[in-house]
């Protein structure tokens, strides 16, 4: 029983096995593709540095999960749980946020089915940007704002999330879009100016990305 629960508190990944371990993505842009509003010294440093930390932060806790399993050590498996969490929503964090912005000749404003979405739930895209940038700039400490699918209420939700806690596994919330307001993602360009930062960054949004999302989500659920 012990030994169940303790799995069921992982990740993801130990659910299909440590068959190989987790790779940091390519961007699918240049770390110079987001300025002016995102730095390239800034996107690589976020790139290379942090997200790398926490793939091989995770690669290493699901190295020693896969031992302490092995071993049965259920207290080890458990104490394993926060390093997982951490390091593993790091990087799932992380790699749908690089797919979420875009090189800003690149933008195009959200439309279809997501764009009826913004204007019934928020009044128009300027009502969600507000809404997600007072509760997103409010954060304590490090964290991430999201817009998110209710798949119970099927409606849009603009929530935050502290540290790098993933969103679906936690909450159960389906992440249409994140913006990281950890200051390692925007303290080189905005130093301590969070909220400058929130509102230059929806001018790199890749809408067509969060409409991808959007269609998934509505059609799992």
């Amino acid at each position: 029983m012990l030994r169940s629960q303790a799995t069921r508190l992982a990740s993801p990944w130990l659910a299909r096995g440590m068959a190989s371990k987790v790779s940091l993505p390519d961007l699918p842009y240049d770390y110079s593709a987001l300025e002016p509003v995102i730095g390239g010294e800034l996107m690589e440093l976020h790139h290379s540095k942090h997200h790398q930390a926490y793939v091989t932060g995770l690669n290493k806790a699901l190295e020693e999960y896969e031992e302490a399993e092995h071993k049965q050590d259920v207290g080890r498996m458990i104490a394993l749980q926060g390093a997982i969490k951490f390091n593993g929503g790091g990087h799932l964090n992380h790699s749908a946020f690089w797919n979420m912005l875009c090189p800003e000749k690149e933008y195009q404003p959200p439309n279809g089915a997501l764009e009826q979405a913004i204007d019934a739930q928020f009044g128009a895209l300027e009502g969600l940007v507000k809404a997600f940038n007072a509760k997103a700039a409010a954060v304590q400490g490090s964290g991430w704002g999201w817009l998110a699918y209710h798949p119970e209420a099927k409606t849009l939700v603009v929530t935050t999330s502290a540290n790098q806690d993933p969103l679906n596994p936690t909450t159960g919330l389906i992440p249409l879009l994140g913006i990281d307001v950890w200051e390692h993602a925007y303290y080189l360009d905005y130093k301590n100016a969070r909220p400058s930062y929130l509102k230059e960054v929806w001018r790199v949004i890749n809408w067509k990305d969060v409409s991808r999302r959007y269609k998934d989500a509505t059609h799992s659920s």
